[in-house]
């Protein structure tokens, strides 16, 4: 037996005697195994596949502590609790706003005693100098990096908060480090690899693909038919779902009407105060509501495995978030829909909600005040007169400038930087379109949307089912191959993220997503780099 293989057997018997677990889903014993072998670990797995269950077992299996790194306390909570009820008997603390002084110098001092395994913290508080220095006096072992996407500055839901964790993490000693998440384009797996300063990392992509999920995109001419639909489908639909909005107004109308239509619905947004939001999602979560109507914000760490259907009020903010909110659904494995309202006037919030360029005025002051004070957001905030969430967003970009083009001017760099920022966002929003008007497999679509190819049509559908969808195209049979790095005479550098009979898609490095006509490629607009 292979050394390899000796350390999956190692994995399955813990995942048996600690968790409970007979057999283990796709990618998680080979993530784990790697992590026991040395590696740095990139885990990509969609939505419900299990991946908290590769930083616990490996947490279990190699000496030390175990530090989580997770964006929300909600999350983190719900982890927690999990791990205290899988009959794993190891303890699990947390440090966070959320806890008094005395909690979190108690988690420290259990950490550093061995009898606290799991140590889960917020990147805000990893930042903190001091909670920095306990931390890395722990000596832990291993770094779980939730929603790792976040660090990505071309993720679909990047945050400022991320943007240092692998220069934070240098500091803890270099620990082993698995980064998960649900959705990562080729572009953003690479840049995840290269802001935490992965050592020697193994990639598990364990597919996009769903095949219990049925995909559905029901048209609509104006708003009010577009309304009444989604309260029929939502009234009418058996089981416990999500309506998903775009905005806080149409998450608090939705849910009263399906109220006074006689379902147990309640809304959830930023919105509200957190011991609402909390009240909502363990109400939905125990079963005591049927309907929870939200914002995007009902999210990370919604793990609640029968949940039958998925619907979105609206077009949402990109491909990305839209897979892995409708991946909510069916988390059990049983057959379960997710249906998109769509009408074209919808995409232009996602145009709106785009981030925009920051002024150059802000962003010399920025500057300036970091150049006298050092890159803390709070001190810059303070010299410079801006906003901590506006200097924290520049302070990335001016970052970003100087390792993209060490002898531009950083000022001109970052407010370039953003301007692609801003492109790739509102092409995102353009693949929405694309995928809400194709008569192609729906499932196809969304995988090749994330640099991966399904080898048949899904079959469920509604393309699939009425007819439309072509098979898809078999590797060989076009010029260009999924993840093939190529260069446009206009675009510049990209990578191929879908092949179709007729057509491909490109993610530019400056422009986004865009979809080029074979017949133009064939021009000599296209060049495939080595």
């Amino acid at each position: 037996m292979t050394a390899r293989a000796e350390l999956l057997r190692t994995v399955r018997d813990t995942a048996r005697e600690a968790f409970g677990h007979e057999t283990l889903l796709p990618g998680q014993a080979e993530a784990t195994a790697a992590l026991l072998d040395g590696h740095d670990v990139l885990l990509i797995a969609p939505t419900g596949s299990g991946k908290s269950l590769v930083y616990q077992l490996a947490g279990l299996l190699i000496d030390g502590p175990t530090i989580v790194i997770s964006p929300l306390l909600a999350l983190q909570q719900d982890q927690i609790a999990k791990l205290e009820a899988a009959g794993a008997r190891v303890r699990a603390g947390r440090i966070s706003s959320a806890e008094s002084e005395a909690a979190r110098r108690e988690a420290l001092e259990a950490a550093a005693a061995g009898s606290l395994e799991f140590l889960f913290l917020a990147p805000e508080q990893l930042a903190n100098p001091d909670v920095r220095e306990r931390v890395a006096a722990l000596r832990p072992s291993l770094v779980a990096v939730d929603e790792a996407h976040c660090v990505s500055a071309w993720g679909h839901d990047f945050r400022p908060d991320y943007f240092r964790l692998g220069d934070l993490l240098g500091e803890l000693g270099r620990p082993r480090v698995v980064a998960m998440t649900a959705t990562a384009a080729p572009p953003v797996r690479e840049e995840v690899l290269e802001r935490l300063c992965l050592d020697a990392p193994e990639t598990v992509v364990t597919g996009f693909e769903r095949d219990n999920l049925a995909l559905a995109v029901i048209r609509h001419v104006d708003a009010d038919d577009q309304r009444a639909a989604v309260l029929d489908a939502a009234a009418e639909a058996e089981g416990p779902g999500i309506v998903y909005c775009r905005t806080r107004p149409a998450a608090e109308e939705y849910a009263a009407a399906l109220v006074e239509r006689g379902r147990r619905a309640t809304a959830y947004h930023a919105g509200l105060g957190h011991r609402r939001r909390s009240e909502a999602q363990e109400a939905f979560m125990a079963g005591g509501q049927d309907v929870v109507v939200a914002t995007s914000a009902f999210g990370m760490g919604i793990d609640k495995p029968d949940i039958r259907w998925v619907l979105h009020a609206q077009a949402p903010e990109s491909l990305d978030s839209y897979y892995q909110e409708a991946g909510r659904a069916g988390r059990d494995g049983e057959p379960a829909t997710c249906t998109l309202h769509y009408r074209p006037e919808d995409l232009a919030l996602g145009r709106f909600f785009s981030a925009g360029v920051p002024k150059r005025a802000d962003v010399e002051a920025v500057s300036a005040a970091a150049a006298e004070v050092g890159t803390e957001p709070r001190a810059v905030a303070e010299r410079s007169g801006a906003g901590p969430r506006r200097v924290g967003r520049i302070l990335n970009l001016l970052e970003l400038a100087r390792q993209s083009d060490p002898d531009a001017d950083p000022v001109a760099r970052a407010i370039e930087l953003a301007e692609s920022h801003r492109r790739l966002e509102r092409s995102r929003v353009e693949m929405v379109r694309a995928y809400a008007e194709t008569d192609r497999c729906r499932a196809e679509f969304l995988v090749g949307y994330f640099g991966e190819r399904l080898a048949r049509r899904c079959g469920v559908c509604d393309s699939c089912r009425a007819g439309t969808a072509p098979d898809p195209v078999e590797p060989g049979d076009a010029a260009y191959s999924v993840q093939d790095r190529v260069r446009h005479e206009a675009f510049g550098p990209g990578v191929v993220t879908d092949v179709e009979e007729d057509r491909l898609t490109v993610l530019f490095d400056e422009v986004g997503y865009r979809t080029l006509a074979l017949e133009l490629v064939e021009d000599d607009l296209l060049h495939a780099l080595d």
